[in-house]
Parts: structure tokens; C-alpha cells; sequence
């Protein structure tokens, strides 16, 4: 299903083909996968890690690996990202993304399995008493799905939210179309969607025994306390409360303790002590909860627009989960403080959680925390009792349901204080209130995985072991019952939206995206002196007089009251490039390390080089350089260099008594253009003494660029990322071409 001309399977999704036979596709497995390896030292380059897991066929290395082989070693914990463009075609891509940068739990949000669904909804495309949602979407995905996990050679598991009053009909769905996690805890649905409480667990316990036939790794609902307490950082009791109800709720439904994951949410926010609050309330989670699974989830209460604020909060919260062994590692972006569920932010977030894990592999075995010494002991003790005194009193009060209708959960205190700002349901109210009726004596349904009394003793063991064997199977165990029903709205449907964006796909027209295909929205960030408000206002306008459209700020940020505010845009850039019309230089070849070696034994070579004017900067230059870098010197390359903030008479005398073949000038400092001005300075000079001729001339600099060190006279530019062996096969192929190809 890749393109035809990338048959390494790098091109691009066809995502036409994809939705080719949908109605024959089955899923390949059930079931959640867990990374494998993790019992054994890895080796990658010149590394060896001890937390490490297997690595992947193929995939996207951060960037840095580039100095190391391109190595990509994969951690520990499974890593989650969520997709939500709202569009299933483009998550598909937006998957694609993420998982070649190692993540290996996709949430799709928005198309696959709503949290909002509140009824039954009649006429959705699944027919009446169907889903809002259709199973040609799941099937999509999970179908790319494979295709993904068989270019990068591992299990990818793809999740969705079971929740509403339709939770059961979608647990069914997911069991049948092979999604491996999801979301389920119907205190979510009392507490978050106001769904009627009796109803909310009655549709639980059905739910959990699909879930638990499928092998689903199920994650609770815990987290959305923090997404709604006032003071988060106060209720943790509450949150190790809500953990244990789930929990236990989960396994009496037959759920394996192994395949329930806690969402665990640190439940603090910069500039708090993070460390001292958040890592005994991890600790103590992870002792009172041995044998189920942590999945770390970064807390989005305070969360802003401030990528930079979100991705160190993220790291810290990585920290604590390095520390305590989380299982999976969620990896929650500033999409929600900025409405920009841009694909780079799924990648950022990826990279983030697989670069501070490889950097803190080993940590455990060099750092110990003090669990029992105080602080840490008498934290997690606190918290310990009081979620235990919190237990008893809702005992005591006459139950959970009992205990919502009082508002015992979500405040802004620390149990046992209240404040009167609970959240409070009644029994006979919310969503679907009394819906639930007793089943008849004679109740029977001839079904895999049904939760309760289902009087199935009359017709034998056998089929009080396997139920659907009454009707020849259901549709878990025969999925060729089930009804495929393709998109029934006209104009809304993927046909049609791929349709729009066609000649996108198939041509050499190129329009940038944030979102969906071809959508042409794209960030800007600038630094205005001015105040906040009027810099808001100023940056739409100068957006709309770059040309674009529907410009909107999304992220300002004070650098000082007086002296200005930086300020990142939003907006839809509507033109169309068409890349054929494009001069696109071909890539730079380089020689090989043989030939340059050879060519300069046979042909030696001197140089001189400085940085020059008044730059002190000599790093990059010293890289090119070095033979400990694998610079010029490692060919065999003589280099006289003469130091920093060397002025370029100085440069170019020291080239003629030395009789060097070259002059490398650095010039990293560009201010008032002194870059130009010296490479156009330095071709003078060399002008005026006679061996412009005979003499090469290279400078380098992060402003530095071929053509215009070309434009002032200089043989070639290098830029940033520059390498000794791309100098040096400059360096003697221009030698041959002054001595005639010799």
C-alpha cells in the first residue's frame, strides 16, 4: 500500500488502497503487546544500555543519532501518543508519524470510539441503536495499522475511549475490529459526563467482560480529577481512591490485574515543587497497587500555550516515571493550550519521552530514593492513610453511589477537608436515568463474553461453556457475521475529502499542513516591542499582510514588560507550490575517505585558517578541523591555525609566507553584515597581492551559504552542520580544477 517507487517502504501511505476490501479485512491479532527485550543488555554504536528493549527494523532516530550511526535504541516503557485531527484519513498519516519515531500506543480521539457520546444515537452510520462512529474508520486504521507494524517489525497497539451509555456496543466493536486499549471507568462517565451512576457501571461490567475476552489493556479514568480540581495537587487521596474502585471493579469483571493500567497523573504544575509532591504520591500508587500497570500521564490542568513550559513539564514527569518504573508513558502535547493538533507536536512528544528515557537509562542503578527515610516515608504514609480513611468513610456513608450524591469527589482539599465544591450526582439523575431494569428468570443471550445471570444451564455444559455454540457462533469467534455498512452521508465521507486534496497526492503541487491535507496552515513565531494586547493585535495584522488568512494568535509570551513579547501565529498560507518548477540543487557528494587520503599522500596539502574580525566563535571551525573530529587533519591535511579574532591581512600573509593551498575563514558574528563584508574583504586582499589565482578560499558560518560566498568572491560557503569531509572533497576537487585536472 506504499507508493510504487519507494519499494523500501518509505513512501508514502496510499491511503486509497487502504480502504480497498475493507469489508474482507480482519484483524491479524488481539490483544495488547508489550515491548519485548527488556531482560537483556542492547548495544547500539558505541552505547550499551540496560533498560533498553528490542529495537525496530527501521524508523526515524533523533536527530542528534546522526553524529552516533543513525543509532535508534528503543526504552523500556511503551510509549502513547494521541491522534485527533477529527479526520481518519490524515490520522492514519499522523500514526505513521509517531510510530517511526518510536511510539507504539496510538490513542485516536475523534473518530474512533467518542467520550461524549451520551445516548444511543438513532441513524448514525452503524444503523439505529448504532455508534457515532463507523467501523470502516477502525478498520482503516487498524488495517495501516499492520502495514506500519510490518515495516518497523514491532507490535503497534491502537487505542480509543470506552465510555457513554454506549460503551457496551463499542467494547463489542473494538473486540471485533482488534483495537488493543482503551479507556474504561465509569466513574468517568458519573463524575466527567454526568451519566446516570447505576447505568454508568451496569454498562461497566458488560464492557470489562468484552474487554477482558478481547486481552484490551485497560486504562482508567483517575486522571480527570486533575483535569477538574481546582487545587490538583490536594487530591490525591481522592485519586488513589478512584484508582482502587476501578480496579477492583475491573477484576471482579474478570479483567487480568495485568492488563489494567492506572493512569497515574502527577498532580502538580510548574513552578510547584514537582519532585517533592508528585514522587511519594507515584511511589505510594505503585505499592498500593503491586501487580497492575502505570501508565504515566502528563497532568493538563495548568497547562498552556507555552511549548517550551509543556515539554519541561513533560520531562520532569518522565523523571518520576524512570524512578518508579512506569509501564507506558503518555506523551500529552501543548495541543490543548494552543487548539494546534499539529502532527510535529505528536513527533515532539515522542521524542521527548524516547530522549529522556535512553538519557536516564542505568539511572536506578546509580540513584536510590530514600523510601524509608523522611520525608518520602512519612509522605507516603500520609497518603496511604488518609485514601484508606477515605475508603471507610464512603463505606460508612452507605457506598459509592451514596458518596457522589454527597459530593465527596473533586474539591480543592486535602482529604478529609471539603469545601463544598464536589462534584454531586444523583442516583436518579443524569444521563439515562433509570434505564436499567432486573432481566427476566428465563433471560438468556447466546453470546461470547456476557457479563451476569444468563440462565444457560438448561441447554447443557456446553453451552454454558461457549453460548454462542447455540447459534453457531457469534460474530467474536465468526466475524464473517458481521454487518459491514459502508459511509452513509453523501457529502461528509472520505471519498469525498480525498477527492479535494487529489491532485495533492498524485501530482507535484505542494501545500504546507497542520491538520489535514492540503489544509495550508502554518506557525510563525515573532518578537515585537511592544506590550501584550497590542502586540496580539499587531501580529494578526502583519499576518494578514504576509498574505495569509484566517490568521490567530495562539501563544504570546511576555520577555519584559517594557521591552516586548514573543508571539506565535497561526494562519492559512492558501497558495499552491509546484515543485517541478522548483531549481533544486542535487544533493553535495563527498569523496571517499580513500581517495581524499590518497590524493593528499600523493599531493600534500597546507592550509591556513583563523576565525576573523572580531569573532571569538572557534568550535565549528575547530570540528572541521580536528582530527579527533574527523576533520581535515585526519586526511593528512596540513592546518596552520592561527587562532580567534585574527584580522584577514593577517590571514592572508601568513598564506603566502606559509605557501598554504588555502585560507578557511570562519565568521560566525553577522551583525551589520560583517560577514559579507569580510568574505568579500578577504577575495580583495588576495586580489591585491597576486594569488587570488592559485589560492583556495573557503569560509564557513551559520549564516554562511554557497551562493553567497560565491556572490563575494570566495571559491565556497559552508553552513551549519558542516564536516571535515565535505571540505576537504571540495578542497581537492577545486585543486584539480586549478591545476587542469591534474
Amino acid at each position: 500500500m506504499m507508493q510504487a517507487d519507494r519499494p523500501d517502504g518509505a513512501g508514502k501511505l496510499d491511503i486509497e488502497a487502504i480502504l480497498e476490501g475493507l469489508e474482507q479485512y480482519r484483524p491479524r491479532r488481539r490483544g495488547w503487546a508489550w515491548r519485548t527485550g527488556a531482560d537483556k543488555t542492547h548495544h547500539a554504536g558505541p552505547f550499551e544500555y540496560h533498560e533498553a528493549t528490542d529495537p525496530m527494523k527501521t524508523g526515524t532516530p533523533l536527530p542528534a543519532a546522526a553524529y552516533f550511526g543513525s543509532i535508534d535504541p528503543q526504552p523500556r516503557p511503551v510509549i502513547t501518543t494521541e491522534i485527533a485531527s477529527g479526520r481518519f484519513e490524515d490520522d492514519i498519516r499522523r500514526m505513521r508519524m509517531a510510530a517511526w519515531h518510536g511510539a507504539d500506543h496510538l490513542m485516536v480521539i475523534r473518530t474512533a470510539g467518542q467520550s461524549h457520546i451520551d445516548g444511543l444515537l438513532e441513524g448514525t452510520p452503524q444503523g439505529v441503536g448504532g455508534v457515532p462512529i463507523t467501523r470502516k474508520q477502525i478498520r482503516a486504521q487498524r488495517k495501516a495499522l499492520d502495514m506500519i507494524e510490518d515495516e518497523l517489525g514491532r507490535p503497534l497497539n491502537y487505542h480509543s475511549y470506552i465510555s457513554g451509555v454506549a460503551g457496551p456496543e463499542i467494547a463489542v466493536l473494538f473486540a471485533e475490529e482488534g483495537v488493543n486499549g482503551a479507556h474504561q471507568d465509569p466513574q468517568y462517565n458519573v463524575l466527567y459526563r454526568n451519566v446516570n451512576m447505576v447505568r454508568s457501571f451496569v454498562d461497566a461490567a458488560e464492557a470489562k467482560k468484552i474487554i477482558a475476552w478481547a486481552g484490551i489493556a485497560q486504562i482508567d479514568g483517575a486522571h480527570n480529577a486533575n483535569a477538574t480540581a481546582r487545587e490538583a495537587w490536594k487530591v490525591m487521596p481522592e485519586l488513589i481512591v478512584q484508582h482502587a474502585i476501578n480496579c477492583m471493579y475491573s477484576v471482579k469483571a474478570g479483567v487480568p490485574k495485568e492488563n489494567i493500567c492506572l493512569s497515574t497523573v502527577p498532580p502538580t504544575a510548574p513552578p510547584a515543587p514537582a519532585m517533592r509532591l508528585d514522587l511519594p504520591y507515584a511511589v505510594a500508587l505503585r505499592e498500593l497497587f503491586h501487580g497492575y500497570r502505570m501508565r504515566a500521564q502528563q497532568n493538563t490542568k495548568y497547562m498552556t500555550s507555552s511549548a517550551r513550559e509543556a515539554t519541561v513539564t513533560h520531562t520532569l514527569n518522565l523523571l518520576i516515571s524512570e524512578l518508579t518504573s512506569a509501564d507506558i508513558q503518555s506523551t500529552i502535547t501543548p495541543d490543548e493550550g494552543r487548539n494546534v493538533p499539529w502532527h510535529m507536536y505528536n513527533v515532539e512528544g515522542t521524542d521527548t519521552a524516547k530522549q529522556a528515557f535512553l538519557g536516564m537509562d542505568g539511572l536506578k542503578e546509580l540513584v536510590q530514593l530514600r523510601r524509608h527515610e523522611s520525608p518520602m516515608k512519612d509522605s507516603i504514609r500520609e497518603l496511604k492513610e488518609r485514601a484508606v480513611l477515605f475508603l471507610e468513610e464512603i463505606l460508612e456513608t452507605g457506598g459509592y453511589f451514596k458518596a457522589v450524591e454527597e459530593g465527596f469527589f473533586v474539591d480543592s482539599g486535602l482529604y478529609p477537608a471539603r469545601n463544598g465544591d464536589g462534584i454531586a450526582r444523583q442516583i436518579h439523575g443524569g444521563v439515562s436515568a433509570d434505564t436499567v431494569y432486573e432481566r427476566d428468570l428465563d433471560y438468556m443471550a447466546p453470546v461470547t463474553a456476557h457479563f451476569g445471570y444468563n440462565n444457560l444451564e438448561q441447554y447443557g455444559p456446553e453451552a454454558a461453556a461457549d453460548p454462542c455454540s447455540l447459534i453457531d457462533g457469534c460474530t467474536f469467534e465468526k466475524p464473517e457475521k458481521i454487518v459491514y455498512i459502508d459511509e452513509l452521508d453523501p457529502d461528509d465521507n472520505v471519498h469525498t475529502r480525498l477527492a479535494e486534496t487529489a491532485e495533492l497526492r498524485s501530482s507535484t503541487l505542494l501545500k504546507p499542513e497542520m491538520e489535514w491535507q492540503g489544509d495550508g496552515v502554518v506557525l510563525l513565531t515573532l518578537f515585537l516591542p511592544t506590550d501584550r494586547r497590542t502586540a496580539e493585535v499587531a501580529a494578526v495584522e502583519i499576518g494578514n499582510r504576509m498574505g495569509l488568512e484566517e490568521v490567530e494568535v495562539i501563544h504570546t509570551e511576555v520577555m519584559q514588560p517594557a521591552e516586548g513579547v514573543r508571539v506565535e501565529l497561526k494562519g492559512r498560507f492558501n497558495q499552491v507550490i509546484d515543485t517541478s518548477t522548483l531549481e533544486i540543487p542535487p544533493e553535495e557528494k563527498v569523496l571517499s575517505h580513500e581517495e581524499i587520503y590518497d590524493e593528499i599522500h600523493r599531493r600534500p596539502m597546507k592550509l591556513v585558517a583563523a576565525t576573523v574580525g572580531e569573532d571569538e566563535h572557534s568550535v565549528g571551525l575547530r570540528e572541521v578541523i580536528d582530527i579527533k573530529h574527523g576533520g581535515l587533519e585526519a586526511f593528512g591535511i596540513q592546518v596552520e591555525y592561527l587562532g580567534t579574532s585574527v584580522p584577514l591581512e593577517k590571514l592572508v600573509d601568513a598564506a603566502i609566507e606559509t605557501n598554504a593551498d588555502g585560507i578557511l575563514a570562519s565568521t560566525i558574528i553577522s551583525h551589520y553584515d560583517v560577514h559579507y563584508k569580510h568574505m568579500r574583504r578577504l577575495h580583495e586582499l588576495c586580489l591585491e597581492k597576486g594569488l587570488r589565482d592559485r589560492i583556495i578560499l573557503i569560509a564557513g558560518g551559520t549564516q554562511v551559504s554557497p551562493e553567497l560566498a560565491r556572490e563575494q568572491g570566495v571559491d565556497r560557503g559552508f553552513g551549519r552542520g558542516t564536516t571535515g569531509l565535505q571540505v576537504a572533497t571540495f578542497l581537492v576537487e577545486r585543486r584539480r580544477e586549478i591545476l587542469g585536472g591534474a
